[in-house]
């Protein structure tokens, strides 16, 4: 089966293609059924390779797909790696992205561009399943730039919106800035190493000079930062939001955002090697993950708590890859790939029996209205605030206790963090579904489950973000921890990523993190439940402090003023005097001069015979002058 493993991107990519050439001339459900069935097919090869590869002793396979590049030293063949780490992607992209697309058929039944939907989600599927299966940065980075340009179709899906046009030329530029360092980081790759395949970069690193790798792993996390949403390159990803519900999933759960993560870990040499890098990694991610907590407090649109809560949980992942914790950091990927799926197809479901109300202000309530929503999202709320037995307890718990080992004050950052994580995340939950009614009457008479396409892959979800914990039980139970295996594999030097913390101390700090986590979520439900405060309607009852937090510490507001503002200003300046008074004036000087000359020279062709042989034979008259003159 690991043979067969170039067909598992083909497959979405024929999925794009029959729906991209075909998609008007069938019908919905046909069209939905190609895309799904598409990404199905390739999730079906993953799951039987990635039990070939776990039998096998070798686990690390390099497949030739084809000759791509030949251009005199320089020579990059288009080939695949399919080893521990990206076996494992391959099922979480596959898996959640299959659900997503199932859950879509109900979602967008009704919009006029189902196909168009279908064709841009099976490219997207394509070009993630190119990022993590390339065996070199070029063919990354081609997928990394897929991924990019398919999150801009799917942001500025509804184009006919402005304000949708926006976010999605918002995520394509941030992109474009964070990518620029990725593509500044493959040339020093070439130019150090003479190669770009991973194989042999990696056998070589320990040679080059720590000065060198540290620029490369710098650069490399430029753009990381862009494409996962990591300060200061993280606005773009709340305003993702603007796209259909299911593609927010997509992007936050199973491909684009986790990117950064994989680029990382692929390339966990560099980090290992250079401890300013590394270093940096871990501040990044740090203060990333509380400020977009702190952000999370008092937004009511439930689609962007969500989106600031996946920036926060990049962070804690980047936290931990920045401390070596590379199987952790995978770890919380894949559970948080169940929970924060679950959690916006569970927003979706509550978007639609809301009729496209998406404030949590005008909700509450549901619980008894969508039962089968309330229950799944109920499931991944507290999953993701870290309480037993459910999947990210172990994932959190496991990362934060690498990162206790290496700091003390950045283990208190991601504790504050999960703190904060749990209040806003319950915060949600109980205005959503608790509590009267506070929506209007003809939302109230509109309110209904939705249909099973929908609610199946909420249910499915939700049992991974009950058992995904499985897949990485702490070590302290004597029970084996499948993911440390599994990704351990992977890392190249090995000493950094393993834990010496004593399972006294690992237990302290699983015991503060629940009780913490537990005080928090008690304090939610005093604040909203039993005292029933709401959010204000009026952001001028707000305190200064909670309108600092609720306009997100006027970042968007600061980049305007010190970055777009200038450039638009320059931009104008330029555009009046050098573009439209210089090079337009040439351009159409040159063109009025012909015009004119054209228009003097056109009055000799008046179609009089007579004229002609007049000027005949002045002009003769003037060749045998000019002739005897100048002989």
């Amino acid at each position: 089966m690991i043979k067969l493993i170039p067909l598992v991107p083909l497959f979405p990519l024929l999925g794009f293609l029959v729906n991209g050439f075909f998609g008007k001339k069938l019908s919905k459900s046909l069209s939905g059924s190609i895309a799904s069935i598409a990404v199905l097919a390739s999730f079906i090869i993953s799951v039987l390779a990635f039990i070939e590869l776990n039998g096998s002793t070798n686990k690390s396979n390099v497949i030739d797909v084809f000759s791509w590049i030949n251009a005199g030293d320089l020579k990059i063949p288009f080939q695949f790696l399919y080893d521990n780490l990206s076996s494992l992607f391959l099922l979480i992209i596959t898996g959640i992205g299959f659900l997503i697309h199932v859950y879509s058929t109900g979602y967008m039944h009704d919009d006029e561009g189902f196909s168009r939907f279908f064709t841009y989600l099976n490219l997207f599927v394509f070009f993630m399943l190119l990022l993590v299966l390339g065996n070199n940065y070029l063919i990354t980075f081609v997928g990394w730039e897929g991924v990019g340009l398919c999150s801009y179709l799917l942001i500025g899906f509804w184009f006919k919106n402005t304000a949708y046009n926006n976010a999605a030329k918002k995520a394509f530029i941030m992109n474009r800035i964070g990518d620029l360092g990725f593509l500044l980081g493959i040339f020093l790759i070439y130019i150090t190493f003479g190669s770009i395949t991973y194989t042999d970069i990696f056998d070589k690193a320990g040679s080059v000079p720590t000065s060198t790798i540290t620029a490369i792993a710098l650069l490399l996390f430029v753009g990381a930062m862009g494409k996962s949403a990591q300060l200061p390159l993280y606005t773009w990803l709340p305003d993702a939001m603007a796209g259909p519900t299911p593609v927010s999933a997509l992007i936050h759960a199973a491909t684009m955002v986790t990117a950064g993560i994989f680029m990382v870990v692929r390339s966990n040499i560099f980090y290992s090697i250079s401890d300013v890098a590394s270093e940096t990694v871990a501040i990044v991610g740090g203060i990333t993950a509380l400020f977009a907590a702190c952000i999370g407090l008092l937004q009511n649109d439930i689609k962007k708590i969500l989106a600031y809560s996946t920036v926060s949980q990049l962070g804690l992942m980047f936290l931990g890859l920045g401390v070596g914790a590379y199987s952790s950091a995978v770890f919380h990927v894949t559970t948080h790939a169940f929970f924060k799926a679950l959690l916006f197809l569970g927003a979706g479901s509550v978007i639609h029996a809301m009729g496209g109300e998406q404030d949590i202000r005008k909700m509450g309530g549901l619980k008894g209205k969508i039962k089968i929503t309330f229950l799944t999202m109920f499931i991944a709320t507290i999953a993701i605030s870290g309480l037993p037995p459910f999947s990210g307890f172990f994932s959190k718990d496991e990362l934060l206790a690498h990162v206790y080992e290496h700091s003390k004050a950045l283990w208190l950052v991601g504790m504050l963090t999960s703190i904060l994580t749990a209040f806003y995340m319950f915060r949600m939950l109980y205005l959503t579904f608790y509590g009267k009614f506070r929506g209007t009457h003809e939302q109230e008479h509109h309110l209904h489950e939705s249909p099973p396409s929908m609610t199946f892959p909420l249910i499915i979800l939700a049992i991974l973000s009950a058992l995904g914990g499985l897949l990485g039980l702490p070590e302290f139970l004597h029970l084996p921890n499948w993911m440390h295996h599994q990704i351990g594999e992977v890392i190249i030097m090995k000493g950094k990523s393993l834990i010496t913390l004593s399972h006294e101390v690992e237990l302290i700090l699983m015991c503060l993190a629940v009780a913490a986590a537990a005080a928090s979520i008690f304090f939610a439900y005093n604040l909203y439940l039993k005292n029933k405060v709401l959010p204000v309607a009026n952001e001028s009852e707000l305190k200064s402090w909670q309108r600092l937090i609720y306009n997100k510490f006027y970042v968007d507001e600061i980049y305007e003023a010190l970055i777009r503002k200038p450039i638009d200003a320059v931009s104008d300046v330029l555009y009046k005097y050098v573009d439209v008074a210089i090079i337009d004036g040439v351009v159409n000087g040159v063109g009025s001069a012909v015009k004119g000359v054209g228009s003097v020279v056109r009055l000799a062709q008046n179609g009089n015979i007579g004229f002609y042989i007049i000027s005949m034979i002045m002009g003769i008259v003037f060749i045998v002058l000019f002739t005897l003159l100048y002989r």
